[in-house]
């Protein structure tokens, strides 16, 4: 990146700095990731480009554009083996922009972002406000603030509904000493409206009755499909743990992150992560990573609705029974682990690159979990550059 896109950009800013010919802080990164499921299932390729300028020593400026395109077939909800099919295709692309503005006010450092991305069917509308408070000269943290997100979903068939959510968190960052450091972060998050996904299928199997010719009956089986019934409201509670320390011996950092999640839906889910950071020489640092995640299937997951009294509902709202046939609702585990790479190129370019391989599992009884063939695997491919001036 030349240095004329940062300069005008800090111009257009601040104006004072053209007539003093200065040039704020300021950094720039531009990523590319490929996640690629197994057997030509969802491939999704992202791309972000990133920029944050320092205005002055009290007020900075960061600006996000990004670009999703997703392709490929996924499981619809209906057990292999019926007449209707397990696999729908689908192709879509999100583009969504984020501005935030972020100032110093003694120990506080308050922030205001305004977010908003569209899809064919799906249109995201957010706001977010951060506080950051520094005390114990510096060695302290505390980290609060509240997300609201406004989306609007178009249901083939039904058209627009609304879904709202409402996320307030809050953390704390200790310095124990020059190389260790310890995290907490707690989210409060509530969402209501419509939380069905609207391709996301549940199966019943009836039967019609037809004479057999000769005085008596037959009954022939019959698979239909009706759309999944979410409740139209989710409250969960997220606590992550997090600690870090650096080996000066070793020149490197262990990671570990503990995250633990429960929501009104029934799913009580627990993630791990560890990851070594190896500094190779003055330019380089090589961090491999392991990451394990298990979830219990949440309360109304079923693989069929044979079991529902009456018809279900062509325009579900989340009143009456709830069902849903969505593998990411039932029980599994997954287990992912890679390798990311950083190298500083100059004193003011450097560039990462990392593979992630992601594996799932169904667990559980029969009941709570989806056929083996919903179960995703995938390969993640990241790369980025980053400037900084």
């Amino acid at each position: 990146m030349s240095t004329r896109c940062p300069l005008l950009i800090a111009s257009v800013l601040s104006p004072a700095l053209r007539v003093h010919g200065e040039l704020p802080p300021q950094e720039y990164a531009y990523g590319f990731q490929l996640y690629q499921e197994d057997d030509n299932r969802i491939r999704v390729e992202a791309e972000y480009l990133r920029a944050q300028v320092e205005v002055n020593e009290d007020t900075a400026f960061r600006f996000q554009y990004l670009r999703d395109a997703v392709s490929g077939a996924s499981p619809t909800g209906v057990l292999p083996g019926s007449a209707q099919p397990f696999y729908a295709n689908l192709e879509d692309v999100r583009r969504g922009i984020l501005g935030a503005v972020s100032r110093q006010f003694g120990d506080h450092r308050a922030e205001i972002e305004f977010s908003r991305s569209e899809e064919d069917d799906y249109v995201s509308r957010g706001l977010a406000i951060t506080d950051t408070l520094e005390l114990n000269q510096k060695n302290t943290t505390l980290r609060f603030g509240l997300n609201y997100l406004d989306d609007t979903v178009l249901v083939p068939g039904l058209g627009d509904r609304d879904k709202r959510t409402t996320d307030f968190f809050a953390g704390v960052s200790q310095l124990l000493d020059s190389n260790t450091v310890l995290t907490a972060n707690f989210t409060l998050g509530y969402a209501e409206g419509y939380l069905n996904d609207p391709y996301k299928l549940v199966q019943r199997t009836d039967s019609i009755t037809l004479p057999d010719g000769m005085g008596g009956t037959i009954e022939i089986p019959i698979v239909n499909v009706f759309r999944e019934n979410r409740p139209d409201s989710r409250f969960r509670q997220v606590l992550q743990l997090g600690a870090r320390h650096y080996f000066e011996p070793l020149n490197g950092a262990l990671d570990g992150v503990f995250r633990l999640s429960n929501d009104s839906f029934g799913v009580l889910s627990q993630t791990v992560q560890i990851e070594w950071r190896q500094a190779i020489g003055k330019h380089f640092e090589v961090v491999p990573f392991v990451r394990y995640y298990r979830q219990d299937e949440a309360d109304f997951f079923t693989n069929t609705v044979d079991a529902v009294p009456g018809t279900p509902s062509s325009n579900p709202n989340g009143s009456g029974p709830n069902y849903s046939a969505d593998y990411r609702l039932s029980s599994f585990d997954a287990l992912s682990g890679g390798l990311r790479l950083s190298c500083r190129i100059t004193e003011n370019f450097s560039a990462t690159a990392a593979y992630e391989r992601y594996v799932m599992d169904a667990t559980g009884g029969t009941s709570g979990r989806s056929p083996d063939q919903a179960y995703a695997t995938a390969d993640i491919w990241t790369f980025g550059i980053q400037a900084a001036f």
